[in-house]
């Protein structure tokens, strides 16, 4: 009687561990958040600026479009943003033109099977026109940034991409054109 009590109990035991592996294996394999819904969010992207890019929280930056073609992203002409001469401030243009390409850049790096590091190595500007209304840049170099952030991935070697985004205001001329080169390389390399 004793021994097949003991029997069940070893059994349970063994029962409680698998399950216990089970349970660590499926948190290990937790999903990657999906950085395309987050920026598409209104509430999660101002949480996101927040904790990662307080500026473009505090200067009303907003992703407005991001698909398989292209991501824009705007910023208004406000107090925050504006210059001792009633435009949108270079500055402020820069940062919302990198983070045009930078949303494409930090959805590849995120969905990729290893650590990627990515940096701006280069920035190249020409402005057209005073921005005096809000500005969307669009980026149109995702198939770009995708190949340059898989093929660091498979050689494990630093890549660079060199991608261009356009600033157009509210009435639908070009205020800004800037090129942005960026790198990307595995972590594992970095050494």
């Amino acid at each position: 009687m004793q021994e097949k009590t003991f029997a069940s109990l070893r059994l349970c035991e063994k029962q409680n561990l698998s399950s216990l592996r089970e349970t660590k294996t499926r948190k290990s394999m937790k999903q990657k958040p999906d950085f395309k819904k987050l920026t598409l969010n209104k509430w999660k992207l101002k949480w996101f600026f927040l904790r990662k890019m307080p500026l473009g929280f505090i200067s009303g930056m907003r992703v407005v479009a991001f698909d398989d073609e292209k991501a824009a992203v705007s910023i208004p002409y406000n107090y925050i943003t504006q210059n001792p001469f009633r435009s949108v401030y270079f500055a402020a243009q820069s940062m919302a033109a990198e983070l045009s390409s930078g949303v494409i850049a930090i959805n590849e790096v995120m969905k990729g099977t290893v650590p990627v590091s990515m940096l701006v190595l280069n920035m190249d500007a020409q402005f057209t026109k005073k921005a005096r209304s809000k500005v969307v840049f669009t980026c149109n170099n995702v198939k770009e940034i995708k190949q340059a952030v898989h093929k660091a991935i498979e050689t494990g070697e630093g890549q660079t991409v060199t991608v261009t985004t356009t600033g157009v205001d509210s009435e639908g001329d070009i205020v800004s054109v800037f090129h942005f080169t960026w790198t990307f390389k595995t972590k594992s390399s970095n050494k």
